[in-house]
């Protein structure tokens, strides 16, 4: 009977905190002012979005080379939900030992950004529907490769990050024995430690139940 009186309190917090985040016009409830969302981390220390420090990072949205051909980001960073980098930190222990390591392009990404790159590639197959948002948008999806440490040389994949063609897919035929082989180790690897995989794009991975997060436009400028 506790337990339920537990149970019945949290979920009735989790609807008040979902009734206080504004609808916007596709009746999505974004996350927009920095108060509602230390509010947020403070109710529950996982919604809380880490600044990746530990694993390399390649952030080409902070730059013009990129598909939108205009930058994105104001600085080269990566954001994830605290659940999402613990789970990276524990793959890259595990890849050290073989001279491997992570390497990640992308984690959250405000609305705001989704909403640019949908006038550029209005595709659902590559970029996210405004009127759905992403796991982007929620902290919970990375885009990410695995890299040879030493170097910093990436692993052949099938694929240059952000290629908007059927070859990225996971079930793409056609590519070479080693980039198919680089990608189903990327992807064992990935859902081993939880994430699951857009099969259209080999980089792209998301935490599973990423949809108890909710999505999010606050600047980066507010998160450091």
């Amino acid at each position: 009977m506790k337990n339920l009186f537990i149970l019945s309190i949290l979920l009735l917090s989790t609807r008040l905190s979902a009734q206080q985040i504004p609808l916007n016009q596709y009746g999505l409830a974004v996350v927009k002012d920095t108060l509602t969302y230390q509010s947020l981390v403070k109710t529950d220390p996982s919604q809380e979005l880490v600044r990746v420090t530990a694993i390399p990072i390649d952030v080409r949205y902070a730059t013009d080379s990129n598909f939108t051909r205009t930058v994105l980001y104001p600085y080269p960073a990566v954001y994830i939900r605290r659940p999402v980098y613990e789970a990276l930190l524990k793959l890259q222990d595990m890849l050290e030992p073989m001279g491997l390591s992570l390497k990640i392009y992308d984690g959250y990404r405000p609305y705001r950004v989704t909403e640019k790159m949908w006038e550029v590639v209005p595709d659902e197959r590559y970029a996210a529907d405004p009127k759905k948002g992403s796991g982007h948008n929620r902290g919970a999806a990375v885009d990410l490769t695995i890299i040879y440490a030493k170097t910093g040389k990436e692993m052949e994949m099938p694929t240059p990050y952000d290629d908007f063609t059927e070859k990225a897919h996971h079930n793409a035929p056609g590519v070479t024995a080693e980039a198919a082989e680089n990608r189903l180790l990327l992807r064992t690897l990935m859902e081993a430690h939880g994430f699951v995989a857009l099969e259209t794009e080999w980089w792209h991975y998301a935490l599973k139940g990423a949809i108890r997060f909710p999505l999010m436009d606050i600047p980066f400028e507010h998160l450091r």
